[in-house]
């Protein structure tokens, strides 16, 4: 995978963008761009790009809110739009649905808490960039930290994306008291995935387990084989 140009954007509050670039490089064996949250532009060429976890902008006003309207984001958007992978992770998926780049909003937890720990979850959709290393139904177990992980959509957002196959991954069991157990959604044209769980911390058995390397692999070897 030699050559591929991905690229992690940094927000004032992240914390898990160091991580993120750590899996970018140990699955592709090139170290990621990382990009400030004040660039007005991104690099040129890039075949990947990553929103990491944390609490962008302290998550003032609403999760996400502040970091969507970054300089950078207008550039992420626009590469978002010619078909550039973009991956956001718990605080990058609130950026994500905040910038309009996904449907729905992230919300507070049932019970007003703070939920870290291994979940399982079941994989939705194998037929899209981001998820075609995984076996169809198979569970899969990957971390998660949020207080704000809470997926919510009207009724109608809900019907579109299960019945367009756009619902990544589910949670296998009670996490935070997501609509329909969605954990993973991506958008019409399968090139942007947000998601609550951490992959980057589970792509090696030093951490635990790897299932979440089976999703950049599946990327990445998309973006070789495109």
């Amino acid at each position: 995978m030699n050559g591929l140009r991905c690229a992690v954007v940094t927000f004032p509050g992240s914390n898990c963008d160091r991580d993120m670039a750590v899996a970018l490089e140990a699955v592709s064996g090139e170290a990621p761009f990382r990009v400030w949250h004040g660039d007005a532009e991104l690099p040129e060429r890039l075949d990947f790009i990553a929103l990491p976890g944390g609490f962008s902008y302290g998550d003032y006003l609403r999760s996400g809110a502040m970091a969507a309207r970054s300089p950078i984001m207008r550039a992420v958007v626009a590469a978002a739009g010619r078909g550039v992978p973009v991956l956001g992770v718990c605080n990058g998926f609130q950026i994500l649905t905040e910038a309009g780049l996904l449907p729905g909003a992230l919300m507070r937890n049932a019970g007003i808490r703070f939920v870290c720990r291994d979940v399982a979850l079941t994989v939705g959709n194998t037929r899209s960039l981001f998820t075609s290393g995984y076996a169809g139904g198979r569970r899969i177990r990957m971390p998660v930290a949020h207080h704000d992980g809470n997926y919510f959509a009207d009724e109608a957002t809900l019907d579109h994306l299960e019945g367009e196959g756009r619902v990544a991954f589910r949670y296998a069991e009670a996490v935070n008291g997501s609509a329909r157990d969605i954990a993973g959604v991506l958008n019409e044209a399968g090139n942007v995935l947000g998601m609550m769980p951490h992959p980057e911390r589970m792509i090696e058995q030093a951490q635990g387990g790897s299932d979440g390397r089976a999703l950049f692999e599946s990327a990445l070897r998309g973006l070789v084989g495109a």
